[in-house]
């Protein structure tokens, strides 16, 4: 039986190649997109392959985010695979960042996903099964220099996916976590540096050198989209390489690059949890 799958950000990038790879295996998709005409050429292809493009800005309230999701389970009678993908971003040092900046970007990356969520799971918990996927990144792990505020979204929109997976797993209900690495997208050509620009004493830092090494690798990313949409496409219904992982696994990381960065991580907060661990120990009753 095809599922009904809703793609948040699927005008382009992975949200879009996902899109058509769905559409290609024989499910339905409600590919949605912030401005359709603006985005035509990718609406049309959706179209072409048989998907339904919808309009949704996922920054909005989450009122009329809800209503969306009612008009939205109504083209084919349910949503059974959410995935969260629309995100944006905007880099600098973290005192630069405006109260308008740090309020949309979380608007969009952790609000309108936390939102949408919220609005199709009675509709899976009733039916007992259903799918969430969080479209994350290697920054969903790992804070780095001018990424504070993409950090701290990510990070928040982990920790909710993180929690929601125990809330909903009894209910035949699976969460999936994907972290990318650096995948050949539009991401970094659309990457925006925060409104203030980088002071004059952060010249010649590490966020200086973060910004240029952004720019610079713009177009010559090494991971492939297309490769990314299927593993995840396989992951989430169970077929091909990836199946084997479906319902097996919280996080799934996409990217030789994200893998070692996440690596690292982890092995530093091992290391610090034994070098602390008598401190740790100290603090009981």
């Amino acid at each position: 039986m095809a599922s009904v799958w809703f793609i948040t950000g699927a005008s382009n990038g992975l949200g879009l190649t996902l899109a058509l790879h769905a559409l290609k295996s024989g499910h339905n998709v409600i590919a949605a997109m912030r401005n359709p005409t603006r985005s035509a050429d990718a609406a049309k292809s959706i179209e072409v392959a048989g998907g339904k493009v919808f309009q949704l800005d996922v920054s909005r309230p989450q009122g009329e985010l809800s209503k969306a999701i009612e008009t939205a389970e109504a083209i084919y009678g349910r949503i059974d695979v959410l995935v969260n993908n629309a995100g944006c971003s905007v880099f600098g040092p973290a005192e630069t960042f405006s109260e308008r900046e740090i309020t949309e970007l979380f608007q969009t990356n952790v609000f309108g996903p936390f939102y949408l969520t919220q609005a199709v799971l009675p509709g899976m918990r009733s039916r007992r099964s259903g799918t969430i996927v969080s479209v994350s990144s290697n920054g969903g792990q790992v804070g780095t220099p001018t990424c504070s505020l993409y950090a701290a979204s990510k990070f928040s929109l982990e920790g909710f996916s993180e929690a929601l997976s125990k809330e909903i797993s009894e209910f035949g209900i699976s969460t999936l976590i994907v972290e990318l690495g650096a995948f050949r997208t539009n991401f970094l050509h659309a990457m925006k540096a925060s409104e203030k620009g980088i002071p004059k004493a952060y010249q010649g830092t590490a966020a200086d050198q973060a910004l240029d090494r952004f720019k610079a690798a713009a177009g010559k990313q090494i991971g492939d989209p297309t490769k990314a949409a299927e593993r995840m496409f396989e992951v989430i219904v169970g077929e091909g390489q990836g199946g084997p992982l479906k319902g097996k696994i919280l996080r799934l990381v996409l990217g030789k690059d994200a893998h070692a960065r996440i690596t690292a991580k982890i092995e530093q907060q091992q290391s610090d949890m034994e070098a602390a661990r008598e401190v740790t120990f100290s603090t009981d009753l």
